[in-house]
């Protein structure tokens, strides 16, 4: 869950920087988001059917720092606007497959690995699953269910895996709408291109992918924005507050709240949206950008 958590509020803070949401960057992000959620929604219910309950809020990670469980260690997830730097150094890092087209990347845990291993200790250990308290919704193009028996814990990882660095027989596979694994869709922004196949090669030389027009917002420091004005900390604390709500209605979904609480926490989410857009329309004084959303799972401390 720490590591799902981990993705999705840097690939918020791109998405909602986009100034053309009908662009093809925005659309990528946007779906790339929703398979992050249903991600989550795995597993959660995985945890679930093993006896445990998900502790969506105490997960949630703080920025910038590292991917949880020694997942390609040296990257450094922040939080900022849309920027080539973003594509190259966050989301391509975290999704980066151990394949020739993700040469160059060292050989640290890749997410693909992490979930393989995850794969073996279910066929390991072989645990009673029980469907009690699982969630079952959907969730982008995403259809979440509970998960029955060793094979539904198989078939529910491959499609995380595939969907975020392809399969090993090629690089574009898909699901329904010509939608490449995560790791090819951010590439496609990245290098302007979308991925093609040529003399048998995959390369990012297809259709023109313009890089979007976007919101300046700045790469938030450690410990947050220094000293921002009253306009700025009040819309981070309304955006803090909805945050909060999204995390603790998700808690409340996997331990009773059931269809409810998670349409609560779906409802929450989509008004994250308009604080942190306020907030990058204001411009950081005496510095290049402008200020974002801080995702703080829990209110900073108050000053003494």
């Amino acid at each position: 869950m720490a590591l799902e958590l981990a993705t999705i509020p840097a690939y918020l803070c791109g998405w909602w920087s986009i100034k053309d949401r009908g662009s093809e960057a925005a659309r990528l992000i946007r779906r790339i988001i929703g398979d992050e959620m249903y991600h989550l929604g795995v597993v959660s219910n995985l945890l679930v059917a093993v006896g445990g309950r998900p502790r969506i809020r105490d997960a949630a990670p703080t920025f910038p720092g590292p991917l949880p469980g020694g997942v390609r260690a040296g990257v450094t997830v922040y939080l900022s606007g849309l920027t080539k730097s973003l594509v190259h150094d966050v989301m391509m890092a975290i999704e980066a497959p151990d394949t020739p087209l993700a040469q160059g990347l060292d050989n640290s845990l890749s997410i693909g690995v992490f979930y393989g291993e995850l794969q073996k200790a279910f066929r390991t250990t072989a645990p009673a699953l029980s469907t009690q308290g699982q969630l079952s919704k959907y969730i982008g193009s995403d259809v979440l269910k509970p998960i029955e028996n060793l094979d539904d814990v198989e078939h529910s990882m491959e499609i995380v895996k595939e969907q975020g660095e392809g399969t090993a027989s090629s690089p574009s596979d898909i699901f329904d709408d010509d939608y490449p694994a995560h790791y090819y869709a951010f590439g496609e922004i990245y290098h302007e291109r979308r991925l093609a196949k040529v003399n048998g090669r995959w390369e990012f030389t297809g259709a023109p992918v313009p890089f979007p027009d976007v919101r300046p917002m700045a790469r938030v420091p450690a410990g947050g924005w220094p000293h921002p004005p009253s306009d700025v900390e009040r819309l981070l604390q309304r955006f803090d507050d909805t945050y909060h709500d999204v995390l603790d209605s998700l808690d409340r979904a996997w331990d009773g709240g059931g269809d409810r609480a998670l349409s609560a926490a779906v409802h929450a989410m989509w008004g994250l949206e308009a604080p942190a857009v306020d907030l990058m329309e204001i411009a950081i004084p005496d510095a290049p950008g402008t200020y974002g959303p801080l995702f703080r799972p829990f209110p900073p401390p108050r000053a003494t």
